[in-house]
């Protein structure tokens, strides 16, 4: 009886000493770490993620049950662990300061609205299909938060509003930009004949040629979407996170695409601030 006497009142206590800076720093650091969540989300560093929880609440057992030996190699190997994860989580640590820099790690909304977005979609998927049925080799790839001005560098610089004519012109056999990849932003295609990096993945299949190897290899290190028509069989597929998804067809490519140019209405926390700033 007198335990549950005491709980209560301690619980008033540690509630009596919150004040309202608190529950501020608690929503923010929550906040914060919801972006990261989503960020690591169906990437391979989530199940990383995962491991070092169990990782740590194992040692908190094994120092619990003063399991001496076993608490002594965790903590070593724990220690060891903050020394590689800069190198482990390379590619998300940098995709989180580029979202730092651009003011993008907060933001919600997309590039276009939402008559832009669809029209986009369509003139790329009609571009898509035509070069699929003409086996037409082509690599698409769409920026969404993290910015690839570092890929458009290697290409020819454009700036072209898209349509599907456009598109197809890029990608005619035996010219200059038809074998790089050609870079989306927004409604607008910034660059083509870009160099992307190549996939270190050993399992893949050996079916996969150097186009799906390049747009994997992007995917490995970003989050832009990656579109592939393959040149000997037609065969359409969607890279994003590392994995490549096969034998889509106009519908399914609808469907994959249209996150990548979603829109929302609502301004990020940036320009929330900068609008008030103004006033």
């Amino acid at each position: 009886m007198p335990l549950d006497l005491t709980i209560p009142t301690q619980f008033r206590g540690i509630l009596s000493t919150i004040t309202l800076l608190d529950v501020v720093d608690i929503l923010i650091v929550a906040f914060i770490l919801y972006r990261v969540y989503v960020m690591l989300e169906d990437t391979r560093a989530i199940t990383l993620a995962k491991g070092i929880l169990v990782l740590l609440g194992v040692t908190v057992v094994a120092s619990y049950f003063e399991l001496h030996v076993i608490s002594w190699l965790l903590q070593k190997s724990v220690t060891l662990l903050f020394v590689a994860l800069p190198i482990v989580f390379q590619p998300e640590l940098r995709r989180t300061l580029e979202h730092l820099g651009q003011g993008r790690f907060f933001r919600a909304g997309g590039l276009v609205d939402e008559e832009e977005a669809q029209s986009t979609i369509r003139e790329i998927r009609s571009a898509v299909k035509i070069l699929s049925a003409n086996k037409i080799g082509a690599l698409l790839v769409i920026e969404r938060d993290m910015g690839l001005n570092d890929i458009s560098a290697t290409g020819i610089q454009i700036d072209g509003l898209i349509t599907s004519d456009f598109l197809m012109n890029v990608f005619i056999p035996n010219t200059p930009l038809h074998d790089g990849a050609a870079v989306i932003r927004g409604k607008r295609l910034i660059a083509a004949g870009c160099l992307l990096p190549l996939t270190e993945n050993r399992s893949l299949s050996t079916e996969l040629g150097t186009r799906h190897r390049a747009a994997i290899g992007l995917s490995e290190q970003c989050d832009a979407l990656v579109v592939v028509v393959s040149e000997e069989t037609g065969t359409i597929s969607i890279a994003e996170n590392g994995r490549i998804h096969r034998h889509l067809d106009a519908d399914q490519l609808t469907h994959i695409l249209t996150p990548a140019f979603a829109y929302s209405s609502r301004p990020s926390i940036l320009e929330l601030v900068r609008s008030w700033r103004k006033k």
